[in-house]
């Protein structure tokens, strides 16, 4: 039998997440904007391509090894870990977005008495007298993402590579509801794309999980390029 689904993890990826996330199309604005992205074929491929190729093995892989330093404890690795995730970054756009959302879901961790987050949130406070619990301009550059989702998971035990499963899901379903309004894209397209989204994610996961430490890495230059660009792109809907 499959384990059971995981509770909490339907939580963590729902929409309703109060991060921001509705507020992001990770390039896609832009790729559709140079008509990169125009039906529903291009869609599926944009959105499947970017999270296979490139998210799963840079952010997925990292991800997994997040969740295995929480379980060892080595705060210092899985600093390290969120250090390597910021570098990576092909745009501003993108590590804003990044940040930010991952600033937002550690405050929402530390309301939520998630003791690692206090912890952490206490520590940009020392930080940065005066400022928000996670300022984005504290000497780490604020926490990633990846990594909050990361800390929320190991809190509620849920296993790395369903969590995983969801942070790719997750990313999957922002991405197709942004499609939805950009393309523009039919709610029955979307919904068509989500439901092949499955055996996309369970290739991620496996993908992420086999990387070895000189294989992980975010090489996607369409991104990057739509990213760079979004940043001046004269009408935006969205804020990457």
């Amino acid at each position: 039998m499959a384990p059971p689904l995981p509770l909490h993890l339907l939580r963590l990826v729902s929409q309703s997440l109060p991060v921001g996330a509705f507020s992001y199309s990770r390039g896609l604005e832009a790729a559709v904007h140079a008509g990169w992205v125009h039906d529903e074929t291009t869609t599926r491929d944009w959105i499947f391509g970017t999270l296979e190729h490139s998210y799963a093995v840079f952010d997925g892989a990292l991800f997994l090894r997040m969740m295995a330093a929480l379980e060892r404890s080595d705060r210092a690795g899985f600093a390290a870990l969120d250090a390597w995730l910021a570098a990576g970054r092909e745009s501003r756009e993108l590590q804003q977005e990044d940040r930010r959302m991952g600033e937002a879901m550690l405050r929402l961790l530390a309301d939520l008495e998630v003791p690692l987050a206090r912890e952490l949130a206490r520590e940009y406070v020392a930080a940065r007298p005066g400022q928000p619990p996670c300022p984005g301009g504290s000497p780490r550059g604020g926490l990633s993402w990846t990594a909050a989702f990361a800390i929320a998971a190991w809190h509620w035990r849920i296993p790395a590579t369903q969590a995983l499963s969801g942070l790719i899901w997750s990313a999957a379903e922002a991405q197709v509801a942004a499609a939805i309004r950009l393309v523009p894209l039919g709610h029955t397209a979307g919904q068509r794309i989500l439901i092949a989204a499955p055996e996309m994610i369970t290739r991620a996961v496996a993908r992420a999980g086999d990387a070895g430490d000189d294989e992980i890495g975010n090489v996607s230059v369409a991104l990057a390029m739509a990213s760079a660009w979004h940043e001046n792109q004269y009408s935006r809907l969205f804020r990457s």
